[in-house]
């Protein structure tokens, strides 16, 4: 066994996933379950193979959740091993970020050297929107991790023109597939393209094996797609938010075109075609959609697309009512257009800004701000997660061109290694500056990566320059300045807010433009002291890291909402603000889980819901009782009003939770019609407030207990 020496490289290394290991897994427990959406998901599939397979969000295995499965098993599989918690969810992310630093390292290394390994992986270590969503449920990260290992092997294809290296690459962007669909794709031509440009075999080589990549690739990727379709739809979960009880459309249009802005967001509408699935052990029959439940669905989608301007569920991280990560246009409003389920805005951020999470005017979802090549950069819910280092990653990328720009070789690492990232990085930097698609902030992590490679590989570079003198050494100090003074405009937005913003900007005056200065006036005065200059970069580059450093540490100390992690000084003045706590809002169903676990006797699901946010979520949660919903948006056509009634009539539903969103169906104004009400006095706490977009008071419960579903009293 190869004992491990103690160098300066490695002492390093050492230090810096220590540091990520804080950032990431520190106070984990304060995020509670994350996303409630996806984290009840996880629950429902530790309860049974079935559900495991499927991603079931419901231990019944009535509705999937809305994404592939990989990610999702890994966290099932953690919180078999450690006990069902938020913390046991959670923890499998926080592990691929600390993973994914030490990768970053050992690829940029391979090229470039200890030096520029070493910085990369400290920039991404340090990275708020990386931070945030290493601490989060969704799956991003653990994506972001199967990326940098398929651009690793990829980087060995390209060099030695290796098939089985080019196979095991787009193998893993199949793997990334599972884990976030279409969003895996987004590193695909940074590969295609590196591997076409830098080989030792002939082109017709190199496409022949690009083709064989494309068929493993494709393979894999809908590998677990075409296992679940193929399966009989009464056999299986229906497939939530596809509106056609498909994963291939999933993929193709909520997953797919939505993200691109090329559909409105008709996720689980089922507005185009027949409902897909039966309820569990139910056998197949005809199903018919309604005009009533069309007329309901178009109106749920036109609102969808509508809402939100200027309005956010700013939700508590352990309550977690939101949306999950991948929500149409608007889906931040209440139903129905009004205001009920709407917390407030956390103080604190930017000049009117809520910041946590998304900013004012939508920014929950990235694409409704403004559009432009500012906007990542500008005053909104974006620009503070990802773009500290993004100035002197492209100065860094121009002078790492200009130093290579004498190599006649092809195939070098250097140029391998400079395409990949910048390939990687550009085209994901035009589309979340200019897509009105569908994207959170927190999609910017995928951002990090390239951005932190490309930033150590630049700073080598740069600093070579510096040290030979000529024209070229004044690029280092440019990019210096040029970065502090984009940090600058970031943390300015927080001047009026946070005294910590005042501080970041006196650091960043010393530390960046005053060690920049003397760069500057070394240049001038021919100083030979390469010592004193490296102790003055060193300096200049804390200073740049500073800010992205207390940004990110902001989420070890409070707790970000669980549905939109993001990482900012916003989540400190808000926890000023509310005595100590950054939640914004804290539903409490403890009272309707007593009424309803009293009153249960054999029905098989203890609650029916429209949606699965607000109260779904959280009973399957804390009870791992099953609870039927119609999708995240409560628009799939999960059901037949035939097939509910049967189920009534058979003792497996009782209770039915009336409003909020996508309640307005044929099945629920049946229940309006036909059932009880519940006086609210015997379920709902005194000091209950609002359940995310299940509408705060709008909602009310039923009794079906001893209903005639041969009844033929009007839906309307």
């Amino acid at each position: 066994m190869k004992k491990i020496k103690l160098t300066k490289e490695n002492l390093g290394l050492i230090i810096i996933l220590i540091m990520s290991s804080v950032l990431n897994l520190a106070n984990l427990n304060i995020e509670g379950y994350g996303n409630e959406y996806y984290a009840a998901g996880v629950k429902s599939m530790t309860m049974s193979l079935k559900n495991f397979f499927f991603v079931s969000f419901d231990p019944a295995g009535f509705v999937t959740i809305d994404k592939p499965p990989l990610g999702f098993w890994i966290q099932a599989i953690s919180a078999k091993i450690f006990g069902y918690s938020g913390w046991s969810i959670i923890l499998p992310q926080a592990i691929a970020g600390v993973i994914s630093v030490w990768v970053i390292y050992r690829v940029v290394k391979r090229s470039f050297g200890t030096a520029a390994g070493l910085i990369s992986a400290l920039c991404l270590a340090v990275t708020p929107v990386f931070v945030a969503v290493s601490r989060n449920n969704t799956c991003d990260n653990l994506l972001v991790l199967t990326l940098l290992l398929a651009c690793w092997a990829l980087s060995i294809a390209a060099e030695k023109g290796k098939l089985k290296y080019l196979l095991l690459s787009l193998a893993l962007v199949g793997v990334g597939f599972n884990i976030k669909m279409l969003q895996a794709y987004m590193v695909a031509p940074a590969l295609y393209i590196t591997y076409l440009l830098f080989n030792k075999v002939s082109i017709k080589k190199r496409i022949v094996h690009l083709i064989a990549g494309t068929a493993i690739l494709l393979a894999i990727s809908f590998s677990w797609a075409a296992a679940v379709d193929l399966t009989p739809a009464a056999n299986r979960p229906y497939v939530g938010s596809s509106g056609s009880n498909s994963v291939i459309q999933l993929i193709v249009q909520h997953n797919g075109l939505e993200r691109l802005g090329l559909s409105s967001s008709t996720s689980g509408s089922g507005a185009k075609g027949n409902p897909g699935g039966n309820p569990p052990g139910q056998s197949n029959k005809t199903k018919t959609t309604s005009k009533t439940q069309t007329d309901a669905t178009s109106s749920a989608t036109k609102e969808q697309s509508n809402s939100g301007n200027g309005t956010q569920n700013f939700s508590s991280n352990t309550s977690g009512k939101g949306t999950p990560d991948n929500n149409g246009p608007g889906q931040g409003a209440p139903p129905n257009g009004g205001s009920k389920g709407q917390g407030t805005p956390p103080s604190g951020g930017g000049p009117g800004k809520g910041r946590n999470g998304g900013g004012q005017g939508g920014g929950t979802f990235g694409g409704q701000e403004k559009s432009s090549i500012t906007r990542l950069f500008s005053n909104n819910s974006l620009s503070d997660q990802i773009i500290w280092l993004f100035p002197l990653a492209i100065f860094g990328f121009i002078a790492a061109v200009l130093k290579e720009r004498i190599q006649k070789s092809s195939n070098n690492k250097k140029k391998i290694s400079l395409a990949l990232w910048f390939i990687w990085m550009l085209p994901e930097f035009i589309y979340f500056s200019f897509t009105t698609g569908l994207f959170h902030p927190y999609y910017l992590t995928m951002l990090s990566a390239p951005i932190a490679a490309l930033t150590g590989i630049g700073v080598v570079s740069m600093w070579k320059f510096y040290k030979e003198g000529g024209w070229k050494s004044w690029i280092l100090p440019a990019a210096l300045i040029a970065d502090g003074l984009v940090q600058m405009l970031l943390i300015s937005y927080y001047y009026s807010s946070s005294s910590v913003a005042k501080i970041m900007m006196i650091m960043m005056s010393v530390l960046c433009f005053g060690s920049s200065l003397i760069l500057i006036a070394f240049n001038l005065l021919k100083n030979k002291n390469i010592k004193l200059k490296k102790i003055v970069l060193a300096a200049a580059l804390t200073g740049l890291l500073v800010a992205p450093t207390v940004w990110s540490s902001t989420a070890a100390f409070c707790n970000m909402n669980g549905s939109f992690p993001s990482a900012s000084l916003s989540l400190m003045t808000s926890k000023q603000a509310s005595g100590g706590s950054a939640s914004y809002s804290n539903s409490n169903n403890s009272k309707l889980i007593e009424f309803l676990q009293k009153n249960k006797t054999n029905e098989k699901y203890i609650l029916v819901t429209s949606s699965t946010n607000g109260y779904a979520s959280d009973i399957i949660i804390k009870t791992g009782e099953a609870v039927m919903t119609s999708g995240f948006f409560g628009n799939d056509n999960a059901i037949t009003l035939s097939q509910f009634k049967e189920l009534v009539s058979k003792g497996e539903v009782r209770y039915v939770m009336v409003g909020g969103q996508g309640g307005n169906n044929e099945i629920m104004n049946w229940v309006k019609a036909n059932g009880k009400v519940v006086s609210e006095s015997q379920w709902k706490d005194s000091n209950s407030k609002s359940q995310g977009f299940e509408g705060g008071n709008s909602e009310q419960l039923y009794d079906l207990k001893g209903v005639n579903t041969t009844s033929t009293t009007s839906t309307k």
